[in-house]
């Protein structure tokens, strides 16, 4: 890059939902805001979640001054403690609940990090060339917030994830604040897109307690199970109300549900910790006098709520009369296991309330059309870049921009590895960087090639087949016919034709190639390969993954 220019880098968090992570560059300086995972999907086999490619900063983590951190979702925190084994952050600045939340996750891998600060929305915290301010906003997690940076060369405001909520559960957004960062002077909006395809404003968290205390008068005398996202801290944060005032005590089942309320007692965002009570103590109470509250609102298969309706959780038995609430809605993705889950509960005689246009028992944390209108409006950015989105998602949000006053030239419909140049209060698209998602397996904290990736799909979808030959490469001689090994392909022995129409083809292509002059073993194995996909292809539609084992048998000379 050129120097006296600033340059805004993204490396996750365009194009799909996670992995949010960008960074500012002037001269010898960079920082960054955000480092989120992205959660596996059915098609990442194998895999738990990604992380972007960190080249870039590894190449330039001497430039690199500190992390901000916008709120505490995994998609904005989780890559943490990978991030600061693998590049050297000399310090990050995150809100108090997301502060906590690090910390348990750095405690967990049994890392240190001793340059982990608690910023306030009113501090200022200035480098050589950058200067960093905060606003509150309302998101679903406390403490959320949208970060502005003043540069050299002009001003980067991003939002982080948030909505309007004119009567929410947690502080009101600084409206005023957004205000006056508007009219001093925005050149780069960095704003989240999430619910950019949806009309109107989204609902208020207190319709969602409403809602919830209805049921609570309903269903006097059951056991209410109620399955929610464990980061949904006003969520919980009104339902543990919500048990108060109707006098039932809280059964807390999955692990990142206990580890959110710990924190947040902590923090004193959630009260009453002496409703709180074990699972030994639930089972001795009335039905009427308890309320569980549970991980798998999306019917993730090892999550609290799963394993109680497939009858395999060791402390929680259902009962016919039991109510279960869904304070959730499904995840692109997740509409089919959801299902699934909510099947098995009514097959048991459970009673079963999901989110609907009659019963308001979840709301978005993210912004709907007219919410976004109002932040351009406040903000009112010369330049646009729809972050944390889908496509069709960021090309939504860039309209409403436009509509808002934004010229069109000035949007940006960006991709992971796309940079901007800002220089002059002007902006220029720049070159590329590294961009490759990072594959990682969290029990063994590895990273996993993509090439992994593609041959376990291949392997899923068409299995694999195996050819072990037994060769004399001094003579050129194939010694016997060769053996034919699948798994995922074919069943060998309903499929004896097929086998011996292969086995006859390898031999084939063995002996032909075995003619050639200065061939070696690699040569063989690239030949079968090729020939023999390509004939599996002809006969069967399919394209198994082809491994060739060639042993080189000598013969004695006795």
């Amino acid at each position: 890059m050129k120097n006296d220019e600033t340059r805004f880098l993204i490396l996750g968090g365009l194009g799909e939902i996670g992995k949010n992570m960008y960074a500012i560059e002037h001269n010898d300086e960079i920082i960054l805001i955000d480092a989120g995972i992205s959660f596996a999907e059915l098609t990442t086999l194998g895999i738990d979640y990604s992380i972007p490619d960190y080249s870039y900063l590894k190449a330039n983590e001497d430039k690199i001054k500190a992390l901000f951190i916008t709120h505490g979702h995994e998609d904005h925190i989780g890559a943490i403690p990978l991030l600061i084994q693998m590049i050297d952050i000399k310090n990050i600045y995150a809100p108090n609940q997301a502060c906590e939340l690090i910390k348990m996750k750095l405690a967990d891998k049994n890392l240190r990090f001793d340059n982990l600060f608690a910023y306030q929305s009113d501090d200022v915290i200035k480098f050589k060339y950058f200067e960093v301010d905060f606003f509150i906003t309302t998101h679903s997690v406390p403490d959320s917030h949208g970060i502005r940076v003043k540069t050299p060369d002009g001003t980067i405001v991003t939002t982080g994830d948030f909505k309007f909520d004119f009567t929410p559960i947690g502080p009101m957004a600084d409206l005023h604040k957004m205000a006056r960062i508007g009219e001093e002077g925005v050149d780069l909006l960095v704003s989240d897109s999430t619910n950019a395809l949806n009309d109107g404003i989204s609902n208020s968290e207190s319709m969602v307690d409403a809602a919830l205390n209805d049921i609570f008068d309903t269903e006097t005398n059951s056991r209410i199970i109620i399955a929610t996202f464990a980061s949904n801290i006003y969520r919980l944060k009104h339902i543990v109300e919500t048990c108060y005032k109707h006098k039932r005590k809280i059964c807390i089942f999955g692990r990142s549900m206990e580890s959110n309320i710990e924190i947040s007692i902590k923090g004193g965002y959630i009260n009453h910790k002496e409703l709180f009570i074990s699972p030994e103590e639930a089972n001795t109470l009335k039905p009427k006098e308890v309320c569980i509250l549970c991980t798998g609102s999306q019917g993730e298969p090892l999550a609290a709520l799963s394993r109680i309706a497939n009858l395999e959780h060791k402390h929680i038995k259902l009962r016919p009369d039991d109510v279960v609430v869904f304070s959730s809605s499904p995840i692109p993705g997740n509409a089919l296991s959801i299902s699934r889950t909510i099947n098995k509960l009514c097959l048991q005689g459970v009673k079963v309330y999901t989110n609907s246009t009659i019963s308001d028992i979840h709301t978005s944390g993210h912004a709907n059309k007219e919410e976004l209108k109002l932040m351009i409006r406040l903000i009112k950015p010369k330049y646009m870049l729809p972050f944390h989105g889908e496509y069709r998602m960021l090309k939504s949000h860039a309209d409403l921009a436009v509509m808002c006053g934004v010229k069109k030239e000035n949007t940006f419909i960006l991709d992971n590895g796309d940079t901007l140049i800002l220089k002059n209060h002007e902006i220029t698209i720049g070159e590329k960087i590294k961009s490759d998602t990072i594959y990682i397996n969290s029990n063994s904290a590895s990273e996993v090639a993509s090439q992994v990736i593609r041959d376990r799909k291949i392997m899923a979808s068409d299995g694999i087949l195996v050819i072990v030959s037994n060769i004399d490469m001094r003579n050129k001689k194939l010694l016997t016919k060769p053996n034919i090994v699948t798994r995922g392909f074919i069943q060998v022995n309903d499929n004896a034709d097929l086998i011996n129409m292969l086995e006859l083809k390898a031999s084939l292509l063995i002996t032909t190639k075995l003619k050639q002059e200065n061939i070696n073993f690699q040569d063989i194995k690239s030949y079968l390969q090729t020939n023999i996909s390509t004939y599996i292809m002809e006969l069967t539609g399919r394209k198994p993954i082809i491994l060739p084992i060639i042993l080189d048998i000598k013969k004695s000379s006795n």
